[in-house]
């Protein structure tokens, strides 16, 4: 009943015209954002943390919110009509609804994906609101210890899961934790990594970083990989599903969400991998295999609710534990920070209302997501007429204001694009930039966290696996760093030889 209380009380904050005006602009920026190519909600809030900066932090959460699931839905458009994933996460709805486009179906794809993500997200938040405050108050007896295996947890889980080489991953933490060790040393106050420059001896801002890295990088590497052709959209109707695309998608849209949820609460490099499980157990369970590749829309619909679902999971790791899974959760914790508000088992009990608030925000920013996007449908589909050249030189621009507003010093702007040079770098190796984010915004977290372990222990490294949470987290991560390895080894086997198969086949008869 606490938190049937709690969620009502935190509807009625929501439902003020203000906060409502806040949900309703972040639904449609993150859709706009989402439905342009290459700008994703996580490079969409790093422009916009140094314009929150007056304003109320329940506001800006309720915007935010609404960019990352707008953003979300704006991917998929963008998948259906262009073949071109705006966000990473909608890679998958691009297999089956730009064949449908392509085709004349393009209404019934950009339907079975606004109400998955509606479905999905629904589904996501109401399991957000049941496990939070469970997770939550579990959360507060964990110690030091605990705290930097959830962590060591984190960045090898998402070393191991994004990008083609473990090896980049980890470089890519390593570039990550390095920026954060800029500055002066919290306890010695001896300078790490200034190279003599007094203005880095405050560090390097979190905003900055996110700014650089995922705004200015990637301008850069559009700019270096620019088309000049012009592309091709598909014209869209009005969407709209008959009885029968129901009849197929109402199953796709409830099981999403049971892959989605798990997966955006943990580590395991954001909505891609659940998308991608979601499309082959719809592909296993339809009865109409031989549609898939060429425009099925179980393909989009279940993949899509997937995706939304991930994002709720995101949010209850990122409140609960302070655990950002994802590039967009990593920028979000920055701007918890940025207002001087610390996510973790205890934000439940310290910022109840702004917690509860933005909770309900986020059913009525899924209502809003659904009511103003199929009818805007055609609209999203004008914004990819924009000329990229304009795109990002805009990006560029906003970016630059932003950094410099940070502190207002034009040292930040050399910095910003010391960081950007590194994104493209980054991006030009192939090397997965959220483990840089990780360790940009965790690094410190976790040096604290170490230090205050061994302190308290008289330096005995033992005490980082004297708890039962700490054994589970290790164990867990060893079968994260384990489990691809043998199936990779498996994988480098093959088949039988052609003559071990002929030995074989009388066997078999």
């Amino acid at each position: 009943m606490d938190t049937l209380t709690h969620l009502l009380d935190g509807f009625g904050h929501a439902l003020t015209p203000g906060n409502l005006l806040f949900a309703a602009v972040g639904v449609l920026l993150g859709t706009a954002i989402g439905v342009l190519p290459g700008i994703g909600p996580a490079m969409a809030l790093a422009l916009l943390l140094p314009v929150t900066y007056a304003f109320d932090p329940t506001g800006a959460f309720i915007m935010f919110a609404g960019i990352y699931f707008g953003g979300m839905f704006g991917g998929s458009t963008t998948s259906i009509l262009l073949n071109t994933p705006g966000e990473s996460a909608a890679v998958v709805a691009a297999i089956e609804g730009n064949p449908m486009a392509r085709s004349g179906r393009g209404p019934q794809a950009l339907a079975a994906a606004a109400i998955g993500h509606f479905c999905g997200g629904l589904i996501g938040t109401i399991l957000l609101v049941l496990l939070a405050p469970v997770v939550a108050a579990l959360a507060v007896n964990i110690g030091a210890p605990d705290y930097v295996a959830v962590m060591v947890l984190a960045f090898v889980a998402v070393t191991s899961v994004l990008g083609n080489s473990r090896v980049r991953g980890f470089a890519s933490l390593a570039i990550g934790l390095a920026i954060g060790l800029v500055g002066l040393d919290p306890l010695t106050g001896s300078q790490r990594l200034t190279f003599g420059i007094p203005q880095l001896a405050d560090g390097i801002d979190v905003v900055i970083v996110a700014v650089g890295i995922f705004a200015v990088g990637e301008a850069l590497w559009v700019a270096a990989h620019l088309r000049r052709e012009a592309q091709q959209v598909i014209p869209v109707g009005q969407p709209w599903l008959g009885r029968a695309d129901l009849a197929r998608t109402w199953k796709p849209w409830l099981r999403g969400p049971l892959i989605g949820f798990p997966f955006g609460a943990i580590p395991a490099g954001g909505a891609e991998i659940p998308t991608f499980l979601s499309y082959v157990l719809e592909r296993r369970l339809s009865k109409r295999r031989e549609e898939f590749g060429t425009g099925a829309i179980e393909g989009v619909a279940g993949p899509e609710s997937a995706s939304s679902a991930s994002s709720a999971g995101t949010m209850t790791a990122m409140l609960t534990i302070g655990l950002p899974t994802t590039a967009t959760a990593a920028v979000m914790l920055a701007a918890f920070q940025q207002f001087g508000i610390q996510p973790g088992p205890l934000l439940f009990q310290r910022e109840s209302q702004l917690v509860w608030t933005l909770i309900a925000s986020l059913f009525i920013g899924l209502v809003l997501l659904l009511v103003l996007n199929l009818p805007l449908a055609p609209v999203w589909a004008k914004l990819l007429r924009i000329p990229r050249p304009y795109l990002y030189a805009g990006i560029l621009f906003f970016a630059s204001i932003g950094a410099y507003a940070v502190s207002g010093q034009p040292f930040d702007l050399v910095v910003l694009l010391v960081i950007g040079a590194v994104g493209f770098g980054m991006r030009r190796y192939g090397l997965p930039v959220l483990p840089a984010v990780l360790g940009v915004i965790l690094g410190s977290d976790a040096e604290l966290q170490l230090r205050r372990a061994l302190q308290i222990a008289d330096g005995d490294p033992l005490t980082l696996v004297s708890t039962p949470f700490a054994i589970t987290v290790y164990v867990v991560m060893l079968a994260v760093l384990v489990v691809p390895t043998i199936r990779a080894l498996r994988a480098r086997r093959g088949p039988l030889p052609a003559d071990a198969e002929e030995r074989e086949e009388p066997i078999s008869r």
